[in-house]
């Protein structure tokens, strides 16, 4: 459980004290808040149902639009607390309308410097997708990933990964009542422009499982950000003995970032696999809680040239997946600076995905999106290191705690 004063998203008061931020937990976090306010135990439940709303169906960002609050406990909340979204660096615009954020967190107890992630919202004309990350970093180091030359430097906290979809809803106007913003070209015509939200930002979302799934549950509840747990994917790149719980216990839909149909050449691009090898990914994946052919698992199949693209291999991912409901997405490879990876050609990947659509799946090549401002899968990344324990304060370094 994360209290309020875990909470790791702060402003400063005019004294020039951190305050923690609301925004974003769940709701033993705002019943944890509102009891360190002095809310009376008998009103506990009350009271956190009329900050959820005001947070997660409203997107307020000032406690005096809490109308239905009174005065007096307003004015105790923002003396101790804040509505503070994740704070903005920078904010990129694809020419095809793709968004990138680049995001800092305040740091957290032994970090040098305040930690950074991105986040990456996608447009269509009648649905708009954002990417999230759920760790800064990644322990990973798929080979084709530029995500994964950058050092682990923390799990996120439920607060700071459910915060990036109210960053997103401020920034495209997607609150109910909203003005669309000021540079909204390409924004989806639909009422709601955040539709789906994917688990395929920075970092392995299962090595951070109970915070992702308690961001989750702050994303699908009814009374909040409401979206539809079928609207919500979480991918992971084979942590097998996590992948059953986070169907018993979260229920969204499931991708798997595949690859390649052998060992060999995957222990090369996905590491992981040397711990958990594809027989024993594919057997959790035949046993997901509520796999059907209307919850289908979606794998991931980057497409590099020259490694991991023949029709052989076409062949060999179809029996692969036999018996398993299973939707294929072809990823054209996102290239990145001193990657040694090529895109596979477009007739290469066309012909791929024919031996693919004849087995019987549906096997979309998915278009690149914000190559440009490198958005695109597998290509986000930022500047924060993990600082080791020798650089560290000699005292802190000597603390176990650390």
């Amino acid at each position: 459980m994360v209290t309020a004063t875990e909470s790791q998203i702060f402003s400063l008061d005019a004294a020039g004290v951190n305050k923690p931020s609301l925004a974003g937990l769940t709701r033993d976090g705002l019943k944890n808040a509102l009891a360190a306010a002095g809310v009376p135990d008998k009103q506990l439940r009350m009271r956190v149902g009329q900050l959820w709303g005001w947070l997660y169906a409203h997107g307020v960002t000032s406690f005096d639009q809490m109308t239905d609050v009174s005065k007096d406990l307003r004015a105790k909340l923002a003396d101790m607390y804040s509505l503070d979204r994740p704070e903005i660096v920078s904010e990129q615009i694809s020419v095809d309308g793709t968004r990138k954020w680049l995001l800092r967190l305040p740091k957290r107890g032994h970090e040098m410097t305040a930690p950074e992630i991105e986040t990456v919202y996608i447009p269509e004309s009648d649905r708009g997708t954002l990417c999230i990350s759920s760790q800064v970093g990644c322990t990973l180091n798929c080979s084709f990933c530029h995500t994964g030359t950058q050092r682990l430097v923390r799990n996120l906290l439920p607060e700071e990964i459910a915060g990036q979809i109210m960053l997103a809803r401020d920034r495209i106007g997607d609150w109910p009542g909203a003005e669309r913003p000021l540079d909204g070209r390409l924004l989806p015509v639909a009422e709601r422009k955040i539709t789906n939200v994917v688990l395929m930002g920075m970092g392995e979302p299962l090595y951070n499982f109970d915070n992702v799934r308690d961001a989750m549950e702050v994303a699908s509840d009814d009374a909040g950000l409401s979206l539809s747990k079928r609207r919500i994917t979480l991918s992971t790149s084979g942590v097998v003995p996590e992948i059953a719980r986070w169907g018993e216990e979260s229920g969204t839909m499931l991708a798997i970032s595949l690859h390649a149909t052998n060992d060999a050449l995957r222990d090369e691009l996905v590491p992981i696999n040397k711990k958990y090898p594809i027989a024993e990914l594919m057997e959790a994946c035949r046993n997901y809680p509520g796999l059907s052919n209307a919850k289908r698992i979606t794998f991931e199949y980057v497409m590099l040239k020259g490694v991991n693209d023949s029709l052989a291999e076409a062949r060999a991912l179809v029996r692969l997946l036999a018996g398993i409901p299973a939707k294929i997405n072809l990823i054209p490879f996102n290239p990145w600076p001193n990657t040694k990876y090529e895109c596979s050609d477009w007739q290469t990947i066309e012909r791929f995905a024919d031996v693919v659509n004849r087995a019987g799946y549906a096997s979309p090549v998915r278009t690149p999106r914000g190559r440009d401002i490198l958005a695109a899968c597998g290509q986000l990344k930022s500047e924060s290191l993990k600082v080791r324990a020798s650089a560290r304060p000699e005292a802190d370094a000597a603390d176990p705690a650390a």
